[in-house]
């Protein structure tokens, strides 16, 4: 698949200017993406459900650009503030897609950008931030040349330059259940982009919450990019990808048939795959934090005790995202309420759950 196209030129001495806001979700994988090759490509196909309040807010501002100075003019703000990390990462990221979106060196850009939880804790920040980017220069591609009046080819296009942003923003453009990877027995799933997956799944998970447990709200010992990376010297990594594809063709099957318990069975297994894997690269690494293992035998316990089907996620980090239906909310709240939240930073617990998927606003 190629996107570029260089049509997509201003007249000189435009006066094009507008503003674009899109919010975008952070998403749970629950079948995980850890390994990657080539230009942000998955060693494993994933799918993760779409959340809904936590999320990022990314406003795109766009005025003529003022003299004739080579490259992108760039003004970055997140949460109100300019910080230049994060404005040198989407500098190049923006000049990474001068082909595709040529007309962006006309431009005077400026972009804010606001996360509705905690940065860097394990919840996908990259994620909902560079999709909800992504998807804002696809409006501005279109507000400009008309281009992209097709839903599915929008969102297509988005979700394919949210992967080259951050690998796991592809899914974050789709409502309820996002698949990224080509798989064998699901029409039209690539590698190179994420596509809906919720029609086939059973009800009850398109309701379904994920309360997120905030453990610790620090930094991250080592970054997501740098876990893929070694990846490549891990000694399982051959048996994991091909253990991903097993998992998700029968978390697949257990969500077409609303199997509660196999769908819960799969997901802990998975969201301790991932933090094995990290504990058996070279060199080795733990994010997980001592309150995370006890909530997690915390939640073991209530089950074994009630039958209720509580289960538990983890993302790279030592936050918990602890997956139940619906129909058992008011429980198992006062369950996190009372036992778990205590074991909280500061108490904090973000209530989410299935979402709608990104929106324009």
């Amino acid at each position: 698949m190629n996107y570029h196209n260089p049509k997509l030129r201003l007249e000189e001495g435009h006066d094009k200017f507008g503003k674009i806001q899109w919010r975008s979700p952070s998403n749970i994988a629950l079948i995980k993406y850890w390994g990657k090759h080539g230009v942000q490509l998955p060693r494993n196909p994933s799918i993760s459900f779409t959340l809904d309040a936590a999320h990022t807010e990314t406003i795109l501002e766009y005025t003529p650009k003022v003299g004739n100075h080579p490259g992108i003019d760039l003004e970055f703000y997140f949460e109100g503030k300019q910080n230049d990390l994060f404005k040198d990462k989407i500098q190049k990221y923006l000049e990474s897609l001068s082909e595709t979106f040529p007309f962006l060196d006309q431009l005077k850009l400026k972009i804010n950008s606001h996360n509705s939880f905690p940065h860097s804790s394990g919840i996908a920040s990259s994620a909902s931030s560079m999709s909800a980017l992504a998807l804002c220069l696809c409006s501005l591609e279109h507000q400009l040349f008309g281009t992209l009046e097709e839903d599915e080819a929008f969102k297509q296009k988005a979700s394919f330059l949210s992967r080259l942003g951050s690998g796991s923003a592809c899914r974050s453009v789709y409502a309820t259940l996002g698949l990224w990877g080509t798989t064998e027995s699901i029409p039209k799933s690539s590698d190179l982009y994420a596509i809906p997956y919720h029609n086939t799944v059973a009800d009850v998970f398109k309701t379904f919450h994920d309360d997120i447990l905030i453990v610790s709200k620090g930094e991250k010992a080592v970054s997501s990019r740098a876990g893929h990376a070694l990846m490549e010297g891990n000694i399982y990594a051959d048996n994991r990808y091909q253990q991903a594809r097993n998992r998700l063709r029968n978390l697949l099957d257990a969500m077409e048939a609303g199997d509660l318990e196999r769908f819960g069975q799969i997901c802990e297994n998975e969201a301790l795959t991932l933090h094995a894997l990290m504990m058996t690269s070279s060199p080795s690494y733990i994010l997980m934090r001592p309150n995370t293992l006890l909530i997690i035998e915390k939640i073991r316990e209530y089950r074994k005790a009630t039958g209720h089907p509580l289960y538990f996620s983890l993302d790279a980090g030592p936050n918990l995202h602890l997956l139940y239906p619906d129909s058992y909310h008011a429980t198992i709240q006062n369950f996190i309420q009372t036992e778990l939240k205590p074991f909280c930073e500061n108490g904090q617990i973000i209530e989410d759950k299935v979402g709608k998927g990104a929106i324009e606003f």
